[in-house]
């Protein structure tokens, strides 16, 4: 029997306890603003709902190797595990850190602050390269179009209003045809560009 499900803290996001029986290997669904503590949100798929709120330094090493612009984040994978030794308030509390990741060429090590006193290097391994189906990429870009262009709401939502806007229904993205999905974004595109007129 595999107790892991029974290790999970009850909580509205990723915990570093989450991850002390085993490391986690999840794929980023998607990046949203936070607060000032948490500037930044990443939603996992297999998480239950339950995002990851990255330190500042595991921002710094996503960063160092896949840029700034979250947008190419989305569909990658991280290698996630509690380092027990990251500090907060003066106490050892442990902390979620990325030892691997996928679309980059090789290992890397860079510092990171794990206290307000210590650094350490961290060392981020390689992560195989997921598979990814073509309409996985259509359905991002079609999201992104709608995002830019004011659309908002989770995956059902997004599809339903992708659907209004060429008259269409379907129960799943990847059932979107490749001419589908170019009326959508030529629909999306030139509203944009006549708002913006």
């Amino acid at each position: 029997m595999d107790i892991s499900a029974a290790l999970v803290a009850k909580s509205d996001q990723l915990n570093a306890s989450d991850l002390t029986g085993a490391p986690v290997i999840a794929t980023i669904q998607n990046v949203r603003p936070g607060d000032r503590n948490k500037p930044v949100i990443i939603d996992l798929a297999g998480m239950d709902g339950r995002p990851w709120k990255p330190s500042k330094g595991m921002l710094r090493v996503l960063s160092y190797r896949w840029g700034t612009e979250t947008d190419v984040w989305i569909g990658r994978l991280v290698k996630l595990v509690n380092n027990p030794e990251v500090i907060y308030a003066g106490e050892k509390v442990g902390g979620v850190e990325v030892i691997a990741m996928s679309h980059i060429d090789a290992a890397f090590t860079i510092p990171v602050r794990i206290s307000q006193k210590k650094v350490k290097q961290h060392h981020v391994d390689v992560l195989a390269e997921p598979v990814t189906e073509p309409w996985v990429a259509q359905w991002q870009a079609i999201t992104n179009a709608l995002t830019v262009a004011g659309y908002q709401g989770d995956g059902p939502a997004m599809l339903a209003h992708a659907g209004q806007i060429i008259d269409a229904n379907w129960d799943h993205p990847n059932k979107i045809s490749a001419e589908d999905a170019q009326k959508i974004l030529a629909t999306v595109r030139e509203d944009n560009n006549e708002e913006g007129k």
